[in-house]
């Protein structure tokens, strides 16, 4: 809009590098939303992976502590000739 006002080189050139300006702004904003996109696709991916790591990593403590528990007794048979009446 300066150059339309003052009519002047230097008014030009500002107006371009404005111009320029929002240009390099737009491309960073689409660029920016394509990066975002890729992050919550990424983001979304490790989510999945990571559910599936914690059934995995549950199961496992599951089954150590499963064999953590100690046996029950069981009855002991005594030692030697036992005669049945």
């Amino acid at each position: 809009m300066a150059a339309m006002v003052l009519n002047s080189p230097r008014a030009t050139e500002v107006s371009v590098y404005v111009v320029r300006a929002f240009v390099e702004l737009r491309d960073t904003l689409v660029a920016h939303k394509e990066l975002a996109k890729r992050l919550d696709e990424l983001e979304s991916r490790l989510e999945r992976k990571l559910t599936t790591h914690d059934h995995a990593i549950a199961g496992i403590l599951d089954a150590i502590r499963q064999l953590m528990v100690p046996p029950e007794p069981t009855k002991k048979r005594r030692i030697g000739f036992v005669q049945n009446d």
